[in-house]
C-alpha cells in the first residue's frame, strides 16, 4: 500500500469511502482501495478475513480501519489503527480547565497530578474525546471489576471506592485539578478555544524524545557502547581555516536528521537514510563556523554522501549562552521588510499584536527564513493543529472567527495596513536582518535586551548548569 512518493499512498476522505463501501456504483466500489488479507483466526484456529482501509477523518488524521471475519466460527472484530507520520518532537500539554476537546494518540499517557493519577497508553487507545469523557472513561473502567475486588480484597476495593468518588467531582468539575496530556510521538491536541491567541489556562512544551521513547514507537535505537571510565574515541579529521571536514564511520553521522526523516514519512529522506545505515560508504561532513554581522557566531553543518545523494545542512548558533535574552521588533511597512531573512531558534517565541497572534518558544522548532515565510509556517501550523475550529460541527461564531483571521492575515501579508513582528528569544539566538548597513539606520527594527527571569531560566536548564569546576580549570590554565 505503500511506495515511494505520494502515488503509492491511497488515501481516501471518510465520506467517499462510506459511499463507495455503500454501493453508489459498481465501478466505485472497485475503485475503493479496501485490501483483503488472510488471517488466523484465534478462536477456532482457521483462516478468516481482514479487510483493511485506509481513509482521512476530516481536521483529525489518517486512520487504518480493520474489520475481522470468520466464516467458520462467526468471529468478529474491528479495530482503528494511527497511520499518520510521527511529529519530530514529543509534546506535553496542561490544561486546567474542563471543557475542552483532546485528540489523544495512541502513544499518549494522562496525568493528573492532584490524585497522583496515570492512565498509561494501553489503558486507553487512540480517540477523540473531551477531557470529561476521558475521565468518566476511567471511572468506568475502574468500576467494572469492583464486585469481584469486593469478594476477594474489600479494603482495596473500599479505597478504590473513595479514590472513584474524588475522580468522578473532578469529572463533573467540583473541584480544579490539571489535566497532563504527555505524547512523545507528538500526534496529540487539546483545543484550544482562544485560537489563534494563546490561551491563558493551556500551555504546551515541545521537547526531544528520549532513547527509552524512541525505541517504544519503533525506532532504531543506536546502543550506547561507551563504558564508565573510557575517554571519547577521536575520529580523523583535517582542519582547513576556520572550516573543519570531519569523516565518521556510516550511520553515525546525521542520524537524528535520518530518524526524523522516517517518522516524518517522506520517501526520498527515508531511502537516503537507509542508503546511508546499509552502505559501507562514509558520509563528509562540512563544519564551518561564521560570523554573521550584528548577530553571533554560528556554526553552519552540510552532510552529503557520494553513495546515495543525500545531502543535510543545518544552522546552529555558537559560542557561550548570553548573559541576556533579546527581543527583536520589526514594524512591517513595505515588500522589501517581508523579504528579510530571518533566524528564528528553538527557544524563540512570536507575537504579531494586529493578529492577536502569539506561539510559545519550541513552535516551528529552529527554522531559517523570511518574514512572509515566517507567518506562512505559522498560519499553515494552526490549521494543523487547531482543526477543532475548522470541521463541519463547529459552532457558527467559531468558523466566523478563523474566517476573520485568514482575512487580516492576508490584508498583513498584502500590506494594505504596516504590521509588527516581534521575536523573542531567552537565549539570543533569533536574528532579523537589517534592511541597511548599519543597525541604527534601520529605523524599522529595534533590538532588546533584557534579565531573563528565574522562570525563563529554569526553562532552559540554567538554573542548574554549574560551571564552577570549568572556570577553576580555566583560571588554572590562563593566569
Amino acid at each position: 500500500m505503500a511506495s515511494s512518493g505520494e502515488e503509492g499512498r491511497v488515501v481516501v476522505d471518510l465520506r467517499s469511502a462510506a459511499e463507495s463501501a455503500g454501493g453508489v456504483g459498481d465501478e466505485e466500489a472497485h475503485a475503493t482501495p479496501l485490501h483483503e488479507i488472510e488471517s488466523l483466526c484465534m478462536r477456532c484456529g482457521d483462516n478468516g478475513t481482514t479487510r483493511l482501509l485506509m481513509t482521512m477523518i476530516p481536521h483529525f488524521r489518517e486512520v487504518v480501519l480493520m474489520a475481522f471475519e470468520c466464516p467458520h466460527c462467526g468471529e468478529r472484530n474491528n479495530e482503528v489503527q494511527f497511520a499518520g507520520q510521527l511529529q519530530p518532537k514529543g509534546c506535553c500539554y496542561r490544561l486546567e480547565i474542563l471543557n475542552r476537546q483532546v485528540v489523544k494518540s495512541d502513544s499518549a499517557t494522562i496525568k493528573i497530578p492532584e490524585l497522583d493519577f496515570e492512565i498509561p497508553p494501553e489503558a486507553q487507545r487512540g480517540s477523540l474525546s473531551t477531557v470529561e469523557g476521558i475521565i468518566m472513561r476511567a471511572v468506568d473502567e475502574l468500576q467494572a471489576l469492583q464486585d469481584e475486588r469486593k469478594k476477594v480484597d474489600p479494603q482495596k476495593a473500599e479505597a478504590i471506592d473513595k479514590f472513584l468518588a474524588k475522580l468522578r467531582s473532578l469529572g463533573l468539575g467540583e473541584a480544579a485539578f490539571t489535566f497532563v496530556l504527555d505524547d512523545p510521538a507528538g500526534n496529540s491536541f487539546i483545543e484550544n478555544q482562544n485560537a489563534p491567541s494563546s490561551d491563558p489556562l493551556l500551555s504546551v512544551r515541545f521537547y526531544e524524545r528520549t532513547r527509552e521513547q524512541q525505541a517504544a514507537l519503533g525506532f532504531l535505537v543506536e546502543p550506547s557502547t561507551e563504558e564508565p571510565g573510557d575517554q571519547p574515541v577521536n575520529h580523523a579529521s583535517t582542519v582547513e581555516g576556520n572550516s573543519e571536514v570531519l569523516q565518521e564511520p556510516h550511520g553515525s553521522v546525521g542520524a537524528v536528521a535520518g530518524r526524523r526523516a522516517i517518522a516524518q514519512g517522506n520517501p526520498d529522506e527515508v531511502a537516503a537514510a537507509l542508503c546511508r545505515y546499509s552502505a559501507p560508504e562514509e558520509c563528509l561532513v562540512l563544519d564551518l563556523w561564521l560570523e554573521i554581522p550584528y548577530f553571533r557566531e554560528v556554526i553552519v553543518m552540510a552532510t552529503t554522501c557520494d553513495m546515495c545523494g543525500y545531502r543535510n545542512s543545518e544552522l546552529k548558533p555558537g559560542g557561550e549562552i548570553p548573559a541576556k535574552g533579546k527581543k527583536i521588533t520589526l514594524r512591517v511597512q513595505n515588500g522589501k521588510d517581508l523579504t528579510r531573512d530571518v533566524i528564528k531558534s528553538d527557544s524563540a517565541g512570536v507575537k504579531v499584536p494586529e493578529l492577536e497572534l502569539e506561539l510559545a518558544s519550541g513552535t516551528l522548532g529552529g527554522i531559517v527564513t523570511t518574514v512572509e515565510g515566517l507567518i506562512v509556517k505559522i498560519c499553515e501550523a494552526l490549521q494543523r493543529v487547531h482543526g477543532f475550529q475548522l470541521g463541519d460541527s463547529t459552532l457558527e461564531w467559531k468558523k466566523k472567527k478563523w474566517e476573520d483571521f485568514n482575512d487580516r492575515l492576508s490584508k498583513l501579508l498584502s500590506l494594505q495596513e504596516p504590521w509588527t513582528l516581534i521575536i523573542d528569544d531567552g537565549l539570543a539566538a533569533s536574528f532579523v536582518a537589517p534592511a541597511t548597513d548599519s543597525l541604527e539606520d534601520d529605523n524599522q527594527l529595534t533590538i532588546e535586551e533584557y534579565v531573563r527571569s528565574w522562570e525563563q531560566n529554569e526553562e532552559l536548564g540554567l538554573n542548574d548548569m554549574d560551571t564552577s569546576s570549568a572556570d577553576a580549570a580555566y583560571n588554572t590554565t590562563n593566569p
